[in-house]
């Protein structure tokens, strides 16, 4: 079943995704767009996907078990440079499995992929621009601190390509890519984890 929104979420965003604002239609002030980030080597091909490629990565429909890992909620909303809310985005995600296996033939190690686990859905973005997927933390793969690649789309054009981080990883500070933003920019896709009504949450707000 596909994981609901939240409908009570408070508007969060900016032009930057660093300052939130009270109210849906409030203007934002800030700096920085979302930066962009690689798309790695291993975007799953729409061949390589489960059929279930819902926002739920934790449970594949007609499997028992859920996936292995330490499952949270993944929220946030799209806007644009102007603060307005981004409604009826692809907003996509992809990701290794709690070892550290990617769901794609390039990662040698992909045997071992935890087949109850998604690796790769999507979710639309709602009147106000809110996304939301049930996944697990990012892991260590090697050589590359933990991360969630991201892909924003607007029909079938692609407005950005990014990854999320985990705020203060101790190897965040050995990761080449994290280490070419600015700090305003890494803040803007460090996930901070907090307890809130599903659990475990983070927050990551999308300018484009």
């Amino acid at each position: 079943m596909k994981l609901k929104r939240n409908s009570r979420r408070k508007l969060l965003g900016g032009i930057t995704g660093l300052i939130g604002v009270s109210s849906l239609g409030a203007k934002a002030a800030a700096a920085v767009l979302t930066p962009s980030a690689a798309e790695g080597p291993y975007y799953p091909t729409p061949t390589m996907r489960t059929p279930d490629i819902d926002n739920d990565l934790v449970k594949i429909r007609g499997r028992v078990e859920e996936a292995g890992g330490e499952v949270f909620t993944l929220r946030g909303r799209l806007t644009g440079a102007n603060g307005q809310p981004l409604a009826r985005h692809r907003i996509e995600i992809w990701q290794c499995d709690m070892d550290g296996n990617y769901m794609h033939p390039r990662d040698l190690r992909s045997a071992n992929f935890d087949q109850a686990f998604q690796g790769f859905g999507h979710d639309i973005t709602d009147n106000g621009g809110n996304y939301v997927f049930r996944t697990i933390k990012p892991t260590i793969y090697p050589g590359r601190a933990p991360h969630i690649h991201v892909k924003v789309f607007d029909g079938k054009r692609e407005l950005l390509t990014t990854q999320y981080y985990i705020k203060s990883h101790p190897n965040n500070s050995r990761d080449g890519l994290f280490n070419r933003m600015s700090k305003a920019e890494a803040d803007a896709v460090s996930m901070e984890f907090v307890q809130g009504a599903t659990g475990l949450e983070a927050t990551i707000n999308v300018v484009v």
